[in-house]
């Protein structure tokens, strides 16, 4: 069953990424007509839908295994790891340098952008704890399963909000090709992610067309992240290092306090850190390709 979900989700991705080279000239013709705020929001619309995509296997399987979702999250982490160095964290100081023509002036934009990115995603967290989210089953048997469950599905939707907004700053840049390659990253990351909440709500007793709408839902969020990115980097472009590494800021809190804690807790560590590593590997082959 473990491989079947994965062969599965390969094939999904498969049939994706062969649609998109064989219209890939038309719609490279099209993004030249777009502004990089237009750009910033679809991507982020686009990456978002991916949760969806993920979601498609519920229609085929009951369940997956905890190594496998464990192992599908430290997939995703690796891919969104890559995405966060080579398409957010690197670019930023790139563009700073190029901006302002001081290494030092331009480091200190990466560590002050990277920090206020992290420390506010840290304290949005903690002004939500989770021992306060009550969902009104407090009676049931099964109350601390039921409120697990929802619990993970909103701080799902909750870290979706800075990855759409780093997908709408990595278009505010001239070269196309990263904000290009950070939402394909994303969307890559978002389809385990789909599949999870899937299969975590139909633990609960919801049908699967219910369960695949809540996946779609919590992908949604993304392109409202992406707007506000979009729309900081389209006012100014002296923005634009200082979004891109309060970006990279926020996606390395999601990876190091969301994604990776909990694929190491049911003790599948090694399938997730192996997840982890192919998935940083894959994102830097499809950078490779697309340049």
């Amino acid at each position: 069953m473990a491989w079947t979900t994965v062969l599965l989700l390969l094939t999904l991705l498969a049939v994706i990424v062969y649609a998109v080279g064989l219209a890939w000239p038309w719609v490279r013709e099209w993004l030249t007509g777009l502004s990089s705020f237009q750009l910033g929001f679809l991507a982020s619309l686009v990456a978002g839908m991916f949760t969806a995509v993920g979601a498609l296997p519920i229609f085929m399987l009951r369940r997956i295994s905890q190594a496998t979702e464990d192992a599908l999250m430290g997939f995703g982490a690796g891919v969104m790891l890559a995405a966060t160095a080579f398409e957010l964290v690197l670019p930023a100081l790139e563009v700073a340098e190029a901006q302002y023509d001081s290494l030092s002036f331009s480091l200190a934009v990466l560590v002050l952008g990277v920090g206020v990115g992290g420390g506010l995603f840290l304290a949005l967290h903690r002004l939500v704890p989770q021992e306060r989210f009550r969902i009104g089953v407090e009676d049931s048997p099964d109350a601390a399963k039921i409120r697990g469950i929802y619990l993970f599905i909103f701080a799902i939707a909750l870290h979706n909000l800075p990855e759409g907004l780093a997908v709408g700053v990595g278009f505010g840049g001239e070269d196309v090709r990263d904000g290009i390659t950070l939402a394909i990253g994303i969307g890559l990351q978002n389809m385990p992610e789909g599949l999870i909440v899937a299969v975590a709500m139909m633990s609960l007793g919801y049908g699967k067309w219910p369960a695949f709408g809540m996946a779609l839902l919590t992908g949604l969020i993304q392109p409202v992240g992406g707007l506000i990115g979009a729309a900081a980097v389209s006012v100014s472009q002296m923005m634009l290092p200082w979004g891109m590494a309060f970006a990279g800021g926020a996606m390395l809190f999601v990876i190091s306090h969301e994604i990776i804690p909990g694929s190491h807790k049911h003790g599948f560590q090694t399938r997730a850190t192996a997840g982890v590593l192919i998935g940083f590997i894959t994102l830097i082959a499809i950078d490779l390709s697309i340049g």
